[in-house]
């Protein structure tokens, strides 16, 4: 089996996704998703560094997954994270996909089956699209008040879900706001400082969210890199008397991270940001973290099975970070399912009404669970003709709906 060809692909709905297909001379064809926190970097950057790596491996055989990620990793040996991995854990993704249907077995099935296929999902980025114009976007139920964004709980509660994870929003007379200075929204940086203001707005949220949805649902708090490690450890004290799951941050820094764990009363999560299991480990080994949370697309799938495993050691359990499209959700699936220190995975359900177009099969999600499908490879491909009709807005135009 030989490498025939490659493509990228962009699709709009309401914040752009990303595709990868590879194809062979055996009418086989590789997918995976690729994402990124910047919208310009992805299209721009990304892209043309996936295509450029693409291109090298025409004619090669895909199922030497193995040696194509280390001739790819000396090609990088410089700066070996970041975009440059991304790039690779998108090709790997690929290449896994086309090696498992070429074995006609889904991708678990791969690396010796799977311990679960129905995995715990928390709702992602909950109210977030509800505010503002995004509202109508999404054809969601908007939310303008404190009240309304805490009764929306009940809502997840409903749909069977566990857990739920918030951003920082707070609200006035103007209505609902989101709390984001390092995604370039809003003031605050550089210098992310924590003032009163914003703490006791964070407080004000986090109590509402408890009250309303009880003692008996996880609740997890995402603050990402939006103050210095300072700030982080005084909301991670604020947080004692609402039982999070975690208190989410972002750090490069595992020191400063030990910090904020060792000065906080709730659990500690991040990491979602960094590439390779040679980045997580000071992390990790100097338990500056209590979950580690891992990304798939960013890693490709076996250095993300490296990561877990580097974390199983040292008695940890991981949590998927998964904030884009169904492809990716699958991709993440069958990582969650053959990981034995899994704890909980991400999950964006607010998304418009059209995503689901963009891919052969249905995500298929029973009560907070996704239920994965025996199908060959991750369990779905990409519609091309939908993607295709839907392209990526202009960037110029683009402003994205969540951070």
């Amino acid at each position: 089996m030989k490498i025939t060809g490659f493509d990228t692909l962009h699709a709009d709905a309401g914040r752009s996704f990303s595709f990868l297909k590879i194809t062979t001379d055996k009418a086989v064809t590789g997918w995976s998703e690729f994402t990124g926190i910047s919208e310009r970097n992805r299209r721009t950057v990304l892209d043309p560094l996936i295509r450029a790596m693409m291109s090298g491996l025409v004619g090669r055989d895909p199922r030497e997954i193995e040696r194509i990620y280390s001739d790819l990793m000396c090609g990088i040996r410089q700066s070996q994270s970041g975009l440059n991995h991304q790039a690779i854990g998108a090709i790997q993704n690929a290449l896994i996909d086309i090696s498992a249907k070429a074995l006609g077995v889904p991708v678990y099935q791969l690396f010796g089956g799977a311990l679960r296929t129905q995995i715990p999902l928390y709702w992602s980025h909950f109210g977030g699209v509800r505010m503002g114009k995004n509202a109508e976007l999404y054809e969601k139920p908007p939310i303008t008040t404190l009240e309304e964004f805490a009764s929306h709980a009940l809502d997840v509660k409903a749909a069977g879900y566990g857990a739920l994870k918030t951003k920082i929003h707070y609200f006035d007379e103007k209505g609902a706001h989101s709390f984001h200075p390092t995604y370039g929204m809003g003031p605050g940086a550089p210098e992310v400082n924590l003032e009163p203001r914003m703490l006791n707005a964070i407080i004000d949220q986090m109590a509402a969210l408890r009250e309303v949805a009880g003692d008996d649902f996880d609740l997890i708090l995402d603050i990402n890199s939006n103050f210095k490690a300072d700030g982080m450890a005084r909301i991670a004290r604020a947080m004692e008397p609402y039982n999070l799951r975690w208190l989410e941050v972002d750090f490069f820094d595992a020191e400063a991270m030990r910090d904020v764990r060792d000065r906080s009363p709730v659990s500690i999560g991040g990491c979602e940001m960094i590439c390779t299991a040679r980045t997580y480990k000071p992390f990790i080994v100097n338990r500056a973290i209590d979950t580690p949370l891992v990304d798939v697309a960013w890693n490709g799938l076996i250095e993300t099975i490296r990561i877990a495993n580097l974390a199983d050691v040292f008695d940890m359990n991981v949590s998927p970070h998964n904030f884009t499209g169904h492809l990716c959700t699958m991709m993440h699936g069958h990582f969650s399912a053959i990981t034995p220190n899994f704890q909980v995975m991400e999950f964006d359900v607010d998304e418009v009404p059209w995503l689901g177009e963009f891919f052969t099969e249905p995500l298929v999600i029973e009560e907070g669970e996704l239920v994965l499908n025996d199908k060959p490879g991750w369990g779905m491909d990409v519609n091309e003709d939908a993607v295709r009709a839907r392209p990526a807005r202009a960037l110029e135009s683009f402003k994205p709906p969540l951070a």
